[in-house]
C-alpha cells in the first residue's frame, strides 16, 4: 500500500484542548482503520509541526478522504506527502531511465 507522511499543526481550538490529544490519535486511527488506512506511527513533534502522522492507505483518494475528516473537526491543518519506499523509487528510477 502507498504510504503518507501528514505534517499536523494544532488550530487555536487544538491547542487549547492539548490535554485531549492521545484520545483524539486514538480516535483519529479508529477513523483510519473505518476508511482501510493504516496508521503505522504518530510522533509528537518540536518545531515547526506540532504531529507527524505516517500512515499506508490504499490509494491517494482514500488517504486524503481521511484527513479531510481529522481536519474537518477542527483540531489540526495538515500537509500530506506521498513518501515512496526503497522498491518504489527502484521502480520510478527504472522508469525515468528508460
Amino acid at each position: 500500500m502507498p504510504t503518507f507522511v501528514a505534517l499536523l499543526n494544532w488550530t487555536d481550538q487544538g491547542v487549547r484542548s492539548y490535554k485531549d490529544t492521545p484520545q483524539r490519535a486514538e480516535a483519529f486511527t479508529a477513523a483510519a482503520q473505518k476508511l482501510g488506512v493504516k496508521v503505522l506511527n504518530l510522533y509528537w513533534t518540536v518545531g515547526p509541526y506540532d504531529i507527524v502522522a505516517v500512515v499506508e492507505a490504499p490509494d491517494d483518494e482514500t488517504a486524503t478522504a481521511v484527513f479531510l475528516q481529522v481536519g474537518a473537526l477542527g483540531n489540526v491543518r495538515s500537509t500530506t506527502l506521498r513518501a515512496f519506499g526503497r522498491e518504489e523509487m527502484g521502480r520510478i528510477i527504472a522508469k525515468a531511465s528508460g
